[in-house]
C-alpha cells in the first residue's frame, strides 16, 4: 500500500506543484498573483474534455487549442484584473482576480453542466503491477511530465534572452524601463505562462480526477498553499513543496480515509508556516539599518 499511496500523492502533488509555479512566477516578476489559478486548472480540463471527447477531435489538437485558451484567458486576467489596479498602486487585484475565477466557474457550470464527468484516457485504465502494486501509467508519466515543464520554465527564466528581461523586471521595474525592456508585456507574458502551467495541469490530471465546473478551486488553494510553504522566491522549494504536500494528503487519507484527506493537508500547512513564516525553501530577508 505504501508504494502506491507514495507514487499517486507525487502525482498530485506533482500538479500542486505545477500551478504553485505560477502564483511564484507572477509574483516573482510583478510582486502580484492570479487568484483564479484554480479556474485556469479546470478550464484546462473542460475545454481539452469538451474538443477530444465531446467534439472528437484529435487530442494533440485539443491540447494545443486548450493551451491557446488558457494563455489567452491569463492575458486577460492580467490586462482586465490586475494591471489597473497594480498600476495604481492598489491591492485590488486581489479581489478581482478572485472574481473573475468564479465567473469563470459559474460559466462553466452553466455550459458544462454541473455533474463529474470521467475523461477516458488508456494511460488510466489497467495499472501496471510493479512489486505487486497496481500503478496506473499516467501517474508514473504526470510527475516526468510536471518535473519536466518546470525544469523548462526554469532554464528560460536563467538561460534565455527573455529570462534575463523577466529577472530585470522583477528586481526594478524603473530600471528595467531604463534598459528598454517592456514591463507591461512582461507581466502579461508572466501571467499567460502562469495560466498555461495551470491549464497543463489540469488536462494531466483531468483522467484521475475526473472533470467537473468546480474541480479547480479546492487545487488552486492548496496550491496557492504549497506556494506560501516552498517561498515565494524559489521555484524549486515550491515544487518539492507540493509533492510533499500532494505525500502527505495521500498518506492521510489512505490511513485515516478520505474525509481526513484536506484535514491532515491543512494542518500540515499552519504547522509549516508556524515554524518557518517565509517557507521551508524560502530565503531569509535580511533587515538593512
Amino acid at each position: 500500500m505504501w508504494p502506491q499511496l507514495i507514487i499517486s500523492g507525487i502525482a498530485i502533488g506533482s500538479m500542486y506543484g505545477l500551478v504553485a509555479l505560477g502564483f511564484q512566477l507572477t509574483f516573482a516578476v510583478s510582486k502580484t498573483m492570479n487568484f483564479s489559478q484554480g479556474a485556469s486548472v479546470m478550464l484546462g480540463a473542460v475545454l481539452c474534455y469538451v474538443f477530444n471527447i465531446t467534439w472528437g477531435w484529435p487530442l494533440g489538437l485539443a491540447v494545443a487549442l486548450t493551451a491557446i485558451a488558457c494563455i489567452g484567458f491569463g492575458l486577460l486576467v492580467e490586462r482586465l484584473a490586475v494591471r489597473p489596479f497594480a498600476q495604481a498602486g492598489s491591492n485590488s487585484w486581489l479581489l478581482t482576480t478572485i472574481a473573475i475565477g468564479i465567473v469563470v466557474e459559474n460559466l462553466a457550470m452553466l455550459t458544462f453542466g454541473k455533474e463529474v464527468r470521467a475523461y477516458p484516457s488508456p494511460l488510466a485504465e489497467v495499472p501496471l503491477r510493479i512489486g505487486g502494486v497496481g500503478i496506473f501509467p499516467l501517474e508514473l508519466l504526470i510527475p516526468v511530465a510536471g518535473l519536466a515543464i518546470a525544469l523548462g520554465v526554469r532554464l528560460i527564466f536563467t538561460r534565455s534572452l527573455l529570462g534575463k528581461a523577466l529577472q530585470a523586471v522583477s528586481e526594478n521595474q524603473d530600471t528595467a524601463r531604463l534598459m528598454g525592456i517592456a514591463v507591461e508585456p512582461m507581466v502579461a507574458f508572466s501571467y499567460g505562462a502562469a495560466t498555461l502551467l495551470a491549464g497543463l495541469a489540469g488536462m494531466l490530471i483531468a483522467p484521475i480526477t475526473n472533470v467537473a465546473a468546480t474541480m479547480g478551486t479546492l487545487l488552486g488553494l492548496k496550491a496557492f498553499a504549497t506556494a506560501i510553504i516552498g517561498g515565494l522566491d524559489n521555484p524549486w522549494g515550491v515544487m518539492v513543496a507540493g509533492i510533499l504536500y500532494g505525500v502527505v494528503e495521500a498518506i492521510a487519507a489512505g490511513l485515516l480515509g478520505g474525509s481526513y484527506r484536506e484535514i491532515v493537508g491543512f494542518a500540515v500547512v499552519i504547522v509549516a508556516l508556524a515554524l518557518r513564516p517565509g517557507g521551508l525553501f524560502g530565503r531569509q530577508q535580511v533587515n538593512k539599518v
